[in-house]
């Protein structure tokens, strides 16, 4: 086992083996669910044994999480730098905004997998029952926040931010939900249609 550096940092190898982990962790969960992605399984696809799993993730729990939050910021700051190449227009960032997370979601149909078995793994219920939980990478603050930008420049009505950002991203996960159930649904008509809708919603 390759020592750790004298300042408590993972090594280069350590990081390279614990990406590793993580896309192994990624790859079973989007094959075979949540739950078949035991320590044993994960170990054996990458070719190690549990033990060493372990040295790396101490439990389960902690890997399935840093798989999530992988997919979760690749996710995350893809969709924020899409908006940001639209500067000051708030227009165009709304737009911008809807066809990156329908993009994302349907380019990456494994990260979208682990993201939906994770939500639903909600650890008897406790998870996301406080306030706010449910906002998961801030998705929803982050659209109220271009909503507001938009009011503030005087091209969106006047309403609630916080509930059309609701309404908007639960639109888009709906869309999305149809097109793991049915992969015949066509995105790329369905983000037209999902553009619209928002731009509607907000228009003056």
């Amino acid at each position: 086992m390759t020592p750790r550096r004298n300042d408590g940092a993972p090594t280069f190898t350590e990081q390279a083996r614990r990406r590793q982990l993580v896309e192994c962790t990624i790859d079973l969960i989007a094959e075979k669910g949540l739950t078949a992605a035991s320590l044993s399984a994960i170990a054996e696809r990458a070719g190690l044994s549990k033990a060493a799993v372990l040295y790396h993730f101490t439990s389960k729990d902690n890997l399935t999480q840093a798989a999530f939050a992988h997919v979760l910021d690749a996710f995350t700051g893809y969709v924020a730098a899409c908006v940001a190449e639209r500067g000051d227009d708030p227009r165009a960032a709304l737009r911008a905004y809807v066809r990156a997370m329908i993009g994302y979601q349907r380019d990456h149909r494994r990260h979208v997998r682990v993201i939906t078995e994770t939500l639903l793994d909600d650890h008897g219920g406790t998870r996301f029952r406080a306030p706010g939980q449910h906002d998961v990478g801030g998705r929803g603050r982050a659209l109220a926040e271009l909503l507001e930008a938009g009011q503030r420049a005087g091209q969106f009505r006047e309403f609630d931010p916080g509930t059309v950002a609701l309404a908007v991203g639960g639109a888009i996960d709906g869309v999305v939900a149809q097109w793991l159930a049915d992969p015949g649904v066509d995105l790329d008509a369905a983000a037209d249609e999902l553009e619209t809708f928002a731009l509607r919603a907000v228009a003056r």
